[in-house]
């Protein structure tokens, strides 16, 4: 039996979360990909190495209705996962209900077919588990492992079952935005509840184009309405590991902190020497903000302009 991966989809398209989910999920054995969206999704789950087979489903965004439609395929397979995301969160837990498992969440590593690693006190510490189930229905924490290569050509296979759901879909509501997704992006821009307001904010998104960035934010700075909810990284937010990290006016809560431990660089830009987030980076700037920001932000645009 081999591997079901339920693909992540926004607004109809196949999400960079997907890539990463195959390429952790091929260690586990052969992949079927379920897509329960437009064929366009399918085609381009079609070229992700380590994809066997694209199965094309009557599109639903009800988490019951996708929990149905896994349940219904459980049986010919033998681990079953999708990412750890908002869709992930509500949809797999439910799916374990219906199958009577225990699934393993949040997996960042994978040790052999039932043996992973996994987050657990707030990132404090890495738990190694066996799941000793005959089944296993996992979630994988996306930004934890690398995208799968593209080239395949899978073939598609349309699935013909009606999508049953006990709810029914209003409205979605999305804020539209041109910069990177901020689960997976390799270059991630935060700040905290110290850039004092949303027009400071700007500085921020300033400095994250000149480097094709993803921007976050502190739940502080949220919550004081300087930055929107998607925005949010940390413990509550969105779990990230890019590349290169920069964390402008934040302190490092530790709720913070557990949100970017798996980020390779951190540059802390902050005018506390002595911050919890000075201590943990790789390069520290000690200044304030609003002189350091335009500065590195103009010179970033002057060489981009050599380049």
């Amino acid at each position: 039996m081999g591997v079901l991966v339920l693909a992540e989809l926004d607004n109809g398209t196949l999400s960079p979360a997907t890539a990463r989910v195959v390429a952790a999920a091929a260690k586990l054995g052969a992949i079927d990909l379920l897509v329960a969206g437009p064929r366009a999704a399918a085609e381009a789950g079609a070229t992700l190495a380590g994809v066997a087979k694209v199965i094309l489903a009557t599109e639903t965004v009800l988490a019951d209705g996708l929990a149905n439609l896994l349940a219904g395929l459980a049986p010919g397979y033998e681990h079953i996962a999708a990412a750890a995301s908002t869709t992930g969160k509500d949809v797999m837990p439910r799916l374990a209900a219906q199958l009577d498992i225990q699934p393993v969440t949040d997996i960042v590593a994978i040790l052999g077919a039932n043996r992973f690693t996994r987050p657990i006190y707030a990132g404090n510490a890495l738990q190694t588990l066996t799941d000793a189930q005959a089944r296993h229905v996992l979630t994988f924490r996306a930004s934890a492992f690398r995208p799968a290569a593209g080239g395949n050509a899978a073939p598609i296979e349309t699935l013909d079952a009606t999508v049953a759901s006990a709810a029914r879909f209003i409205a979605a509501h999305r804020t539209e935005s041109d910069i990177p997704d901020l689960a997976t992006a390799q270059i991630v821009v935060g700040g905290g509840v110290s850039v004092g307001s949303a027009e400071g904010f700007k500085l921020i998104e300033a400095l994250g184009r000149s480097l094709g960035a993803a921007i976050g934010a502190t739940r502080a700075a949220v919550d004081a309405g300087y930055a929107p909810n998607d925005w949010q990284v940390g413990q509550t937010g969105k779990i990230i590991a890019p590349d290169l990290y920069i964390a402008v006016g934040i302190s490092g809560a530790l709720q913070h902190i557990a949100g970017i431990q798996g980020a390779k660089k951190i540059i802390a830009i902050n005018t506390d020497a002595e911050a919890p987030i000075v201590k943990i980076a790789d390069v520290a700037l000690i200044g304030d903000l609003f002189d350091i920001l335009p500065q590195l932000t103009a010179e970033l645009e002057k060489r981009g302009l050599k380049g």
